[in-house]
């Protein structure tokens, strides 16, 4: 693979992760567009990688408040950032279940051009319905059991290329009442358990396999990925306020409407 392919791949999976846009379905689409082959297993753990570093770099103080109540607490409920921890877990539970059970489903029909089309297209409008049909009254600190529940069961739709995970745990706390940044904040911690549980089976299947890993290339797409992701999240983070969620609607519109025609 060639350097400016490897650039391309870590550009995307850091922009694409953490915006409501979908990285499953830029990732599927990138070899398309360019005429090569899928980039392989590793690769895609790279990415991950780079993605999953940048977040938890990020986001390292509130991870270190969070864990060291939930310790302390003795993984009681009684503490309010303890409980996050959590929040976080009960979220995670539903797609990383379902990934088990599902994931031979979506390899095999799910990554079909038409059907990132019309996720992309369909959750794209849900999204700005979210956003302008939510009250946007509760902040972070106010998440309970049922937020967390109801959208770790909506990030079971990221499963669908196109679909975004943080599109869709952002456009259902959006629907809870929450403010953008609480669920933008709240949908980027958990991807922190997502994207470790994904990265665990890839590694797991590529250490399995018998293919050769070219490292040093690796080692870019994760670098190029996890810098890109931190400046994704901090920009999208200062900026979400202002602009809202219209400008990745627009994205998504004009993405699955050129995949339908490229592609009907």
């Amino acid at each position: 693979m060639d350097i400016l392919h490897l650039i391309i791949l870590g550009l995307i999976q850091g922009l694409t992760e953490f915006l409501p846009i979908s990285s499953s379905a830029h990732l599927i689409l990138v070899p398309l567009f360019l005429g090569e082959h899928d980039q392989g297993l590793a690769y895609d753990v790279a990415a991950h990688v780079g993605s999953l570093g940048a977040v938890v770099i990020y986001f390292r103080r509130d991870l270190g408040r969070i864990s060291t109540a939930w310790i302390v607490s003795r993984f009681s409920m009684s503490d309010p950032d303890g409980r996050v921890v959590w929040f976080l877990i009960a979220a995670t539970v539903p797609v990383a279940a379902a990934g088990l059970l599902l994931h031979d489903l979506v390899d095999t029909w799910l990554r079909d051009p038409l059907v990132i089309a019309a996720a992309t297209i369909g959750f794209g409008l849900l999204l700005l319905w979210s956003d302008r049909a939510g009250k946007r009254l509760r902040s972070q600190a106010g998440i309970g059991w049922r937020d967390a529940i109801l959208i770790g069961l909506a990030q079971v739709l990221a499963l669908i290329p196109g679909t975004s995970r943080a599109g869709i745990t952002m456009t259902a706390g959006l629907f809870l009442g929450l403010q953008r940044e609480a669920a933008a904040r709240f949908s980027f911690l958990l991807a922190i358990p997502v994207i470790a549980l994904a990265g665990a089976y890839e590694s797991w299947k590529l250490a399995s396999s018998t293919v050769a890993v070219d490292w040093p290339a690796v080692m870019m797409v994760t670098l190029v990925s996890g810098i890109t992701a931190a400046l994704t999240i901090h920009y999208f983070l200062r900026f979400l306020e202002f602009t809202g969620m219209l400008p990745y609607v627009i994205y998504r519109l004009v993405l699955g409407a050129v995949l339908l025609v490229l592609f009907l």
